[in-house]
């Protein structure tokens, strides 16, 4: 069966964006230690899964070909296929990208059942709070930027009970990032 990875950019105190949606934190530019550890981990992954807010912003700006990104990066992004998870679009507006709706446990066991190599979910905050609250996510990787802002929007949302995590390994970079990579302790 598929694994579902997230990969998402966080702060040293949890949050995945400031207040208002704010990313003014992030690190950049990253360092080839970490960009060929990206190449690594996205090695095994055929589909990437986004939330319909952030897929309104992500696939544009990838398709406009980002400055300061490689081509190789640019292409991968652009050719992958995706799969947008929303309530509100029928259909896509997005080349090489599908809608998928309804249940959201549903949705992504069909998606993991199906053959092929692994899945990835960049975000948004609604749909990675979702799948963590639904115990969905196979692998969790925190690219923790070495900031803290005190506020905004978590990875991690308020389930009223702990979430036990195991370490699989963690990597420092040279730009300052610190990769975590964790699997869910399942029972």
């Amino acid at each position: 069966m598929r694994k579902l990875k997230l990969q998402v950019q966080t702060t040293v105190d949890g949050y995945m964006a400031g207040p208002g949606g704010a990313m003014d934190w992030l690190t950049h530019p990253w360092t080839d230690d970490l960009n060929a550890y990206v190449d690594g981990l996205t090695k095994s992954v055929d589909c990437i899964v986004l939330g319909r807010r952030l897929a309104e912003g992500f696939i544009p700006a990838w398709a406009s070909g980002p400055e300061g990104e490689d081509q190789a990066s640019i292409d991968w992004m652009n050719n992958t296929p995706k799969v947008v998870i929303s309530h509100t679009l029928t259909e896509s507006p997005w080349e090489n990208a599908v809608v998928a709706g309804g249940d959201l446990a549903e949705t992504v066991g069909r998606l993991k059942s199906r053959p092929g190599g692994d899945l990835i979910v960049y975000g948004g905050g609604t749909l990675v709070a979702n799948l963590i609250a639904q115990g969905l996510v196979d692998e969790f990787h925190l690219f923790v930027n070495p900031t803290a802002i005190g506020a905004g929007m978590p990875v991690f949302p308020a389930l009223g009970v702990n979430q036990r995590l195991r370490l699989v390994t963690a990597r420092p970079f040279a730009c300052g990032i610190t990769a975590l990579h964790y699997e869910p302790e399942r029972s």
